[in-house]
């Protein structure tokens, strides 16, 4: 199943991010703008400050960690630090929340093997 779920090297150690279905609402909330705004925001120079610390933020939280314990982080490591030092990473956890996380393996196979799963279905081609 895809989770994206996304495990690196952050900050003061390794750290899980995952921007689940609630969490990119909550991000779309305190963003004023939906996820793949956010995203381009990102990677387009068009980035506020805000985009990448509630990104790390929600990241964090879908990843395990409290609401209290995210925000106490990115206290200390995003709004404390100049902004450009996080922005790859808001930018990989924004990608792997909307589109997976790298290695995870994209298409049917984990879907047919769930419980419930809807049968493949062959469609007719033209010749």
């Amino acid at each position: 199943m895809r989770n994206a779920e996304l495990m690196m090297p952050w900050a003061d150690g390794d750290y899980t991010f995952r921007l689940g279905w609630g969490e990119l609402e909550g991000l779309q909330e305190a963003c004023d703008a939906g996820p793949y705004v956010i995203l381009d925001r990102l990677q387009t120079s068009t980035w506020r400050v805000g985009d990448i610390a509630h990104v790390i933020r929600f990241g964090l939280i879908g990843g395990g960690k409290t609401p209290v314990e995210a925000l106490g982080l990115v206290r200390i490591w995003v709004e404390a630090r100049p902004p450009a030092e996080n922005l790859l990473f808001a930018q990989a956890i924004l990608t792997a929340g909307i589109i997976g996380a790298p290695d995870e393996k994209p298409g049917e196979e984990d879907a047919a093997n769930q419980e419930g799963a809807m049968p493949s279905t062959t469609f007719p081609t033209e010749s």
